[in-house]
């Protein structure tokens, strides 16, 4: 099958399917290997990035979506229903970055870290499917443990995980208070 032909079907199928569509899923439907195809999407990507258009083709762990470019967000969210977009709280926002940094932590664990019931925080993250259970921890009483979604990926523009900005060493000083590295050099 001819190059163009082929990432016009690809670009029909992430059109049409409108949900982060999964390699082994186009590998079937093309039957051609995993590797042409993620040739194939990369290079589309940097058309579609080169071109200056409304839309992308973004990557999220090992699926591939097309979406609008976030710059055009402002035109668009007038005519998009405003309740696809959840509105977080600054505890909804803390739990979270908790979770995406940890995955597979326990709400005791989560309770720990920001000292104070993260329950109802948990079944929002939950309900708009920003986190998911991610099993059982072998411990007493069974604690569900917690991680991230695909949607956090995508609401917050990351590939996969280890894109997140990477933490502030810290250090904790005589009076058992935290001591950012950063700024302890800065006054050598």
């Amino acid at each position: 099958m001819e190059l163009e032909k082929t990432k016009a079907i690809i670009e029909a199928i992430l059109f049409s399917v409108g949900r982060a569509v999964k390699i082994k899923e186009i590998m079937y439907s093309l039957e051609i290997s995993e590797e042409e195809i993620k040739n194939i999407l990369e290079n589309m990507k940097l058309e579609y990035e080169k071109e200056d258009r409304g839309i992308e083709i973004i990557k999220i762990n090992d699926t591939y979506q097309l979406c609008t470019k976030k710059e055009y967000y402002e035109y668009i969210y007038p005519i998009v229903d405003k309740r696809n977009k959840p509105n977080l709280s600054q505890a909804a926002l803390e739990t979270l970055a908790i979770i995406a940094y940890n995955p597979k932590i326990t709400r005791a664990e989560i309770e720990a870290i920001r000292g104070v019931n993260s329950d109802a925080t948990i079944y929002k993250l939950l309900e708009h499917n920003l986190i998911e259970e991610a099993g059982k921890l072998d411990a007493p009483g069974k604690p569900t443990t917690y991680k991230t979604t695909e949607e956090f990926l995508r609401l917050f523009g990351y590939e996969n995980l280890s894109m997140l900005p990477e933490l502030p060493r810290y250090k904790v000083d005589e009076n058992q208070q935290i001591v950012i590295d950063e700024i302890l050099e800065q006054e050598n």
